[in-house]
């Protein structure tokens, strides 16, 4: 029997990474490095030429690579690439790819306004510079109308890579569907806005996230060493990836199947996925329709968890490698120390809100203050979802346990769930290699909650102040 060797491409706004893992998800090997916004003219830009550099370099430098049998792709969402597949030039690209917080945008901010659908259409919120993807496209074709005419596709950001590897070109509902205002979850079909502007050609007819597109091509197995016989797929979102193993569990567990449930996929972004077909969706607190690998639309809440973290320890003079400590966090709760939205410019349920800072600028309370915000932050958002069932926690915030144990205190009866690994994202992308033959392993511990004296009464105190 051949052996599998499943290599998941993942590339995050933060950080980019490969892994092979085999046939039961065990990880083989790994690499990461930094996602590096290129500025300067046209616009600043996702650096894809640096990308795929680091690709080829590292999978030369691998002697597992003629193993490898699977490729899938996972990538952040609000991203697209405008390609002429006739080009010569390897990137394919007839406009760079742009930096989705890029907020020049907001030129053309009256003139989509007129075009973009309503909430009740695609459940996308307008959201801030890039985020929503049709406004980076309207924008691009306005100022870049006779390049953006040579485009023969517009690639949601996996599949451009998927592109890169294969030649061939497809589409996928979760990028689709990520707040782009691009797809329309409940009629299962490109919005108004693509009929509006005849994208629907450019964009293609979407496949799911587990089709197998093609073979790694030619030119590509020469520069990394990958056999010609090596498979591409689809590829998904990345919040959606994590989501994925969930639902895996969900469709093949007779005993689960109606027991609602919310993922926490943290890193620069904490997305907020929610099982609970209740949820009534504020599209003015960053509230949203994703849509799972099924094509099925997922209320969702947002805010850049780890961005906000950063920006909050340095603000108060933290260093954010540092781990707070429980007697840091009963101190800061006992004296009121905190702060408030919004550090994020713009994003959240209380985007565009000025900070309120009651704390001193010593060090050592930053990341205590830094770690109660985030609780608080996604225990308002599992309250606005209306959430109930269990809460998996994936992703960057498993490192910060007290931040954890903190969120299982003020959530009482609902249980808290840590991911035993660090990638759920990695492991649900590699889920689609063997989608409907194999149920993902969960591996979860249970979270004890903190008993920290006077949180209800921080808590009530920091919702005073954002009101």
């Amino acid at each position: 029997m051949n052996k599998k060797h499943i290599l998941v491409f993942d590339i995050g706004k933060t950080h980019i990474k490969l892994q092979v893992l085999d046939s039961q998800f065990t990880s083989l090997l790994e690499a990461k490095n930094k996602n590096q916004v290129k500025l300067g003219a046209p616009y600043p830009r996702a650096d894809v030429d640096a990308i795929w550099m680091w690709l080829v370099t590292t999978l030369n430098s691998w002697s597992i690579t003629q193993d490898i049998t699977d490729i899938v792709v996972t990538t952040h969402g609000a991203t697209a690439a405008i390609i002429n597949s006739e080009l010569d030039n390897e990137n394919g690209l007839v406009l760079p790819v742009l930096d989705y917080e890029f907020d020049e945008i907001n030129d053309f901010k009256q003139e989509y306004e007129l075009l973009r659908p309503a909430f009740n259409e695609t459940h996308s919120p307008a959201l801030p510079a890039g985020l929503n993807l049709g406004r980076q496209l309207v924008w691009l074709n306005g100022s870049f109308p006779a390049e953006f005419a040579k485009a023969t596709h517009i690639l949601m950001y996996p599949q451009y890579w998927v592109w890169r590897l294969t030649g061939l070109c497809c589409t996928e509902v979760t990028s689709l569907g990520c707040h782009t205002d691009l797809w329309s979850p409940s009629q299962r079909s490109y919005s108004s806005l693509v009929s509006k502007l005849c994208w629907q050609t450019l964009l293609g007819e979407p496949v799911p996230a587990w089709s197998k597109i093609g073979h790694v091509q030619s030119n590509v197995t020469q520069q990394t060493g990958l056999s010609a016989k090596c498979k591409v797929y689809a590829g998904v979102h990345d919040s959606n990836a994590s989501y994925l193993r969930y639902l895996s569990n969900q469709a093949e567990s007779s005993t689960s199947n109606n027991e609602p449930f919310t993922v926490l996929s943290t890193g620069t972004w904490t997305i907020l996925m929610s099982s609970n077909k209740a949820a009534n969706l504020d599209e003015h607190k960053d509230m949203l329709a994703n849509v799972d690998i099924l094509g099925n639309p997922v209320a969702c809440a947002r805010f850049m968890g780890g961005r906000e973290y950063e920006s909050i320890c340095a603000q108060l003079g933290g260093d954010i490698e540092q781990d707070s400590s429980a007697q840091a966090l009963q101190f800061v709760l006992d004296h009121l120390y905190m702060v408030t939205p919004d550090f994020s410019e713009g994003n959240g349920p209380f985007g565009g809100m000025v900070p309120i800072i009651q704390a001193p600028q010593k060090s050592q309370y930053a990341q205590a203050i830094a770690t109660l915000y985030c609780a608080l932050m996604i225990d308002y958002q599992l309250s606005q979802l209306s959430a109930v069932g269990n809460i998996y926690i994936e992703g960057a915030f498993l490192q910060n346990r007290l931040l954890c144990q903190i969120l299982a205190q003020l959530r009482g009866t609902q249980r808290v769930m840590l991911s035993g690994n660090g990638s759920g994202t990695v492991d649900g992308a590699a889920l689609l290699t063997q989608w409907g033959d194999h149920q993902a392993t969960m591996g979860h511990t249970l979270c004890a909650p903190s008993e920290f004296k006077h949180l209800t009464a921080y808590k009530q105190h920091w919702l005073e102040l954002v009101k």
